[in-house]
C-alpha cells in the first residue's frame, strides 16, 4: 500500500491493518522456515507496509498531542 492509502484510513480500520500486517509478516516468516515460501520478496514488501502503517499511527499521534 502507499502511504496516501493509510492516511484515507481510520483509526479503527489503521489498528487493523497494522493487525493484519503483523499476522501476515509472521506466517511468511513461518513459511519461509518450512521452504515453503514462493516469493521471497512478501516478507519485504509486508515489513514495509508494515512500518508505513506504523508511521502514519506515530504521525496521527503527535498530532493528538499537539492539538
Amino acid at each position: 500500500m502507499k502511504m496516501k492509502q493509510f492516511k484515507e484510513l481510520t483509526d479503527e480500520e489503521l489498528n487493523r491493518q497494522i493487525e493484519d500486517f503483523r499476522k501476515e509478516k509472521f506466517n511468511l516468516r513461518a513459511q519461509a522456515k518450512n521452504g515453503q515460501l514462493e516469493s521471497p520478496a512478501k516478507i519485504k514488501q509486508t515489513r514495509r507496509d508494515l512500518a508505513r502503517a506504523l508511521t502514519e499511527k506515530s504521525f496521527r499521534a503527535a498530532a493528538k498531542a499537539q492539538a
